[in-house]
C-alpha cells in the first residue's frame, strides 16, 4: 500500500506539473501563496478562527498557522516561508519536522511585516495569489489571482492524487467515529448540544478543526436544511436525528450525513427507502455520465418514494413532470469534495474556466461536470416536510394530488437525507462512507 510519504511526494509532482502550465497560460514566472492572516472581531481585541488559503494547504499540510506563505513555479523546490513568532501569549508552532518538509526550502519568519525580504524582489511577473488584496499591493504585487491561472487550477483540482485520497479515507474514518457516537447519543434521549459534544469527542476534532458547521437537527429542526442551532435541551419526545457533520484531515474534508427514527417503524421505513436511492445513485456513477445526470435521477428515486408511500396520487413520471419533487427535495444532489466541502471547479465545462451553469428548473445543483475517474463526490438526497415549501404546494394546482393527511404524519419527523462520499475510479467506485461500515 502507498505510503503518505510516497504519495505526497507523487502529490508534489503533479502540483508542480499543474503549476507549469497555469504560468504558462498566464505568462508569469511563478505563483505567491499567501497562506492568510487572523482577522480581528470588530471592536474587540480578539481573533476570528483562522481559516486558511485552500491554495496554500493544497501543498502544505499546514492549517492554523497564519501569516506563512509559498513561492512555486512548478521547476524549483518550493520556498515555504513559515511564521514562527516569538511569542509568549499563544501556541507558537513546532518548527516543521514531519513528512512533508523535505519537499521544500523552509525559512523562518519571526514578524509577519518582514516577510517582503524573502519573497522574489522582481515581482513583475509573479502572482500574489489569496484574498488580502491590500496586503498583496503593499507588497508590490500587480498581478492578483489571475484568471487564466486559477481557472485552470481549479479545473485540475476535481483530480486527487493517491495522496489526496488517503487523506480523504481518513477523513472518513474520524468522521464516522463521531457518526457512531452521535446516533448513540440521540437513542440515550440527549439534546442536541450533547449530541455535538458525543461526536466531537468521537472524531477527536473541535468545532474550529472540523470542515464546516454541524447540523445536529432533531424533530421538526431536520426540515432545515442548514440548521447550525444546537438546542441545549432534550425534547420531550425524541423523533427523528439528522446528522450532517464532517471531519478534516490534513486539510482536506468528509462530509457525512445520516438520519435516523428513535422508535418510529413507519419513519424508519421511509428513511430505508431514501438510502435505497442513495445507494442507487452512488453506484450509478461512473467515467462519462453527466452529473447532472445523476440529479435528474434522483428527482425519480423521490418520486418513486413519495409514490410508493402514499404521499402523492400520480405516478412516479408524472410526479417528476409536475415538479411536485422539488418541494420535498429542494436541493442538488451533491458536490466535488475535497480540499473545501463545496470544492471548486464544479460549475465550468473546461480549464479555461467557461461558465457551465446549472439547469433553470435545478438551480441549487453544485457540479454539472462530467463524471472522470479520481474524482471525488458526495451523493446526498433528502426528503423533506418543509412548512414554506409545502404551502406553496398547497397553494398551488398540485395540491389536489397531495395526501395531506399523510404530509400531517411526516412533518413532525422533519426530513431526511443520507450522503456518502465516494471516489470513482476507472472500473468501480469507492464508497468510503460504507466501507467503514455506517450504513
Amino acid at each position: 500500500m502507498t505510503t503518505l510519504t510516497a504519495s505526497y511526494r507523487a502529490h508534489i509532482e503533479t502540483l508542480q506539473s499543474r503549476t507549469r502550465e497555469a504560468l504558462q497560460r498566464e505568462g508569469l514566472d511563478g505563483l505567491v501563496i499567501h497562506a492568510g492572516q487572523s482577522k480581528r472581531l470588530f471592536l474587540d481585541d480578539n481573533d476570528y478562527p483562522f481559516k486558511v488559503n485552500p491554495h496554500f494547504k493544497a501543498w502544505v499540510p499546514v492549517v492554523d498557522n497564519p501569516h506563512c506563505w509559498l513561492v512555486v513555479n512548478g521547476t524549483d523546490k518550493p520556498k515555504l516561508i513559515f511564521y514562527r513568532p516569538v511569542d509568549f501569549w499563544h501556541k507558537v508552532p513546532p518548527e516543521p519536522d514531519d513528512f512533508w518538509t523535505a519537499e521544500f526550502d523552509i525559512v523562518m519568519l519571526k514578524q509577519a511585516d518582514a516577510v517582503e525580504k524573502h519573497l522574489p524582489y522582481d515581482k513583475q511577473k509573479y502572482a500574489y495569489v489569496g484574498e488580502y488584496i491590500e496586503v498583496a499591493s503593499a507588497l508590490g504585487f500587480h498581478i492578483v489571482n489571475p484568471d487564466r491561472a486559477l481557472n485552470y487550477l481549479h479545473y485540475q483540482r476535481a483530480y486527487k492524487t493517491d495522496y489526496e485520497m488517503l487523506c480523504m479515507r481518513k477523513a472518513n474514518k474520524l468522521a464516522v467515529q463521531g457518526h457512531r457516537a452521535a446516533r448513540e447519543a440521540f437513542m440515550a434521549g440527549e439534546s442536541e448540544f450533547a449530541i455535538k459534544q458525543a461526536y466531537n469527542s468521537a472524531a477527536g476534532q473541535g468545532d474550529n478543526d472540523l470542515p464546516y458547521t454541524s447540523i445536529i437537527a432533531l424533530n421538526e429542526h431536520a426540515s432545515i436544511l442548514h440548521y447550525m442551532h444546537c438546542d441545549n435541551a432534550a425534547p420531550d419526545t425524541p423523533r427523528s436525528f439528522l446528522i450532517d457533520a464532517g471531519a478534516s484531515f490534513h486539510g482536506y474534508a468528509a462530509d457525512i450525513t445520516r438520519t435516523y427514527s428513535h422508535s418510529d417503524p413507519l419513519f424508519a421505513e421511509l428513511i430505508a427507502h431514501v438510502d435505497k436511492v442513495t445507494v442507487t445513485l452512488g453506484n450509478a456513477l461512473k467515467p462519462g455520465v453527466a452529473y447532472t445526470d445523476i440529479h435528474i435521477l434522483a428527482h425519480d428515486g423521490i418520486a418513486q418514494i413519495l409514490h410508493d408511500v402514499g404521499l402523492v396520487n400520480l405516478k412516479p413520471q408524472e410526479i417528476v413532470e409536475k415538479q411536485i419533487t422539488s418541494t420535498f427535495f429542494p436541493h442538488g444532489i451533491g458536490h466535488f469534495l475535497g480540499l473545501q466541502v463545496h470544492d471548486v471547479g464544479g460549475l465550468v465545462a473546461d480549464d479555461r474556466g467557461t461558465p457551465k451553469p446549472a439547469p433553470e428548473e435545478h438551480p441549487f445543483l453544485r457540479c454539472t461536470r462530467v463524471v472522470e475517474a479520481r474524482q471525488v463526490f458526495t451523493i446526498e438526497p433528502g426528503l423533506y416536510f418543509i412548512d414554506t415549501l409545502l404551502a406553496d404546494l398547497k397553494a398551488s394546482d398540485n395540491s389536489k394530488y397531495i395526501n395531506w393527511d399523510i404530509v400531517e404524519r411526516y412533518r413532525p419527523f422533519g426530513g431526511i437525507r443520507i450522503e456518502d462520499n465516494i471516489i470513482v475510479h476507472r472500473d468501480r467506485n469507492e464508497n468510503m462512507t460504507r466501507d467503514l461500515g455506517l450504513n
